[in-house]
């Protein structure tokens, strides 16, 4: 039975009523929520430099109280931040940090509020142990019970070899105004080669790229769809062209598709672009600069809608250094003041590890002269990455020789024949991407960089010019890690006759001692190329 109605006006109300709402612009769906502005600031590679002082564009760079300025004021522009860093906060640290087991400097982390982060190849340099006490807490017998970093750590691509699994867990996820974010971490697989080798020899290091995808598919299956990467591994970038080369690059193509960020680090370089429709970045190091990526976020999807980044030098000028992360840089400080500001030497110029055409340095030849007279042998050979800062002019400390030897490596007295030393010098370019010129002392040789790799050295002779003879056995320094193998010079674990010395640190404050005051040391042609 048909519905009538009562009165016209009924009818006319509803027609009325539909017109007005067709014209006010009513949709009947509910308004979509505005988007989550989710704010990442990023460091890398700090090393545990808490007061050194760089330059970058001519202008004073660094230091952990003016870097903490900048990140808290970073960070409260937009209260859904998170603090994140791509690894080697420690390791290669400065006496103040290094001496007190680099608790200072997860100490000024910790204030800061870091939110996650993950490990870098230096982070292994005193073994997993130890790097698993900076992280979780425990006690050391130079500093006593120390509790840990505040925040996560995430490493996917180092597993136990006894276990299978990650030393470390693989991702976290952090929550912003109820989005998820997924944080994964990998670190270079390069770490074999440039630590000791008896750190590592319980894991191993799989491909970066994988192990980011398999963790990709897992915070896919838990709802995540932001989905962030903090890898310590890097590249270079053409400033002109903004063109990215290196390993990151060819890492990064490789990643799923839903990874949003990357968070670069391990080459010290400046790094803002694209690859493959990924964000990455990578801000320099040792505290002289930081990334903040900023993220729209859907609150439907929970995916990035929309992402952009800088880099920001942390200039000095004009910046009052946070108060607190002073006061624990200065405590540091005066902790390890007693034997950091012990003068040992002068020197009548600088003596820096800027390296001739050829990748000889004259502070490359200091150490190698040093370690040869110590352990009294014919040759020393020193790698160029175990030399970390330069000599000033003037007044040298302790503390300065340590800040260029950080390590603590023992010497190595060995004995290797001629061919072997070949086999040596030549292993410097069996890596096209890593050549390492080693420092040497004793010896002069000669190499041609358009021969094969495994034939490019020329002519070697002893310093008095004879020829040095394949079949005859010479005596050698290296360091121990070196002597281990590191730096892929695995010919040296060949080297017979063993005897264990002092640390080159050591080595290097004894050995300045006694030069004529003031010394100094030069580039004199012991590696030359063939022309």
């Amino acid at each position: 039975m048909p519905i009538r109605y009562k009165s016209h006006a009924f009818v006319l109300f509803i027609a009325l009523l539909c017109t007005f709402l067709i014209l006010s612009g009513f949709h009947w769906l509910p308004a979509a929520p505005p988007p989550v502005q989710v704010q990442l600031l990023g460091i890398n590679d700090f090393h545990g430099q808490l007061d050194q002082t760089r330059q970058w564009n001519k202008q004073a760079v660094g230091t952990a109280p003016v870097l903490a300025t900048y990140l808290k004021e970073r960070a409260a522009t937009n209260p859904n931040t998170l603090l994140v860093q791509a690894g080697d906060m420690v390791g290669a640290s400065a006496p103040e940090s290094a001496l007190l087991q680099d608790e200072p400097t997860i100490e000024i982390l910790n204030h800061l509020g870091f939110d996650i982060g993950t490990v870098g190849n230096h982070e292994f340099d005193e073994g997993i142990p130890e790097m698993k006490r900076l992280i979780y807490g425990g006690y050391h017998e130079k500093t006593g019970y120390f509790a840990g970093a505040d925040f996560p750590y995430v490493v996917a691509n180092v597993i136990d070899k006894k276990t299978g699994r990650p030393i470390l867990p693989a991702h976290f996820i952090k929550r912003v105004k109820g989005i998820p974010i997924g944080f994964i971490g990998v670190v270079t697989t390069e770490t074999p080669q440039i630590v000791m080798p008896t750190h590592v020899e319980n894991v191993k290091f799989t491909d970066p790229a994988t192990a980011v995808n398999q963790e990709v598919r897992k915070l896919k299956r838990k709802g995540v769809e932001t989905i962030v990467v903090l890898a310590h591994e890097g590249g270079t970038q053409d400033q002109n062209s903004g063109t990215i080369n290196g390993p990151i690059a060819e890492i990064v193509p490789r990643l799923n598709d839903e990874v949003d960020v990357v968070f670069s680090g391990h080459t010290h370089t400046f790094i803002h672009g694209m690859i493959d429709g990924k964000l990455v970045v990578q801000a320099l190091n040792y505290g002289m600069a930081f990334a903040d990526v900023d993220l729209t976020i859907d609150r439907r999807t929970k995916d990035v809608v929309a992402k952009q980044a800088e880099v920001l030098p942390t200039y000095q000028a004009n910046v009052e250094p946070d108060p607190e992360v002073k006061r624990i840089v200065e405590e540091a400080k005066a902790k390890v003041a007693p034997l950091i500001n012990r003068e040992i030497a002068k020197t009548n110029a600088a003596i820096t590890r800027t390296d001739s055409e050829a990748g000889e340095s004259a502070l490359g030849n200091l150490i190698a002269d040093a370690q040869r007279a110590t352990m009294q042998t014919e040759f020393a050979f020193m790698n160029p990455g175990g030399i970390r800062a330069d000599l000033p002019a003037g007044t040298i400390t302790w503390g300065h020789l340590y800040t260029v030897q950080p390590f603590g490596n023992d010497l190595v007295k060995m004995t290797l024949t001629g061919a072997q030393i070949r086999t040596l010098l030549n292993q410097q370019f069996q890596d096209p991407s890593r050549i390492r010129i080693l420092q040497i002392s004793g010896l002069r040789y000669t190499y041609d960089p358009n021969r094969p790799a495994d034939d490019r050295v020329v002519s070697i002779v002893k310093a008095d010019g004879t020829p040095l003879d394949p079949a005859a056995t010479y005596s050698v320094t290296v360091n121990s890690f070196l002597a281990s193998g590191g730096d892929g010079f695995t010919v040296l674990k060949e080297g017979t006759d063993r005897t264990v010395g002092p640390t080159d640190l050591d080595a290097l404050v004894e050995y300045v001692k006694q030069l004529p005051q003031p010394f100094g040391a030069t580039i004199e042609g012991r590696i030359t190329l063939e022309k």
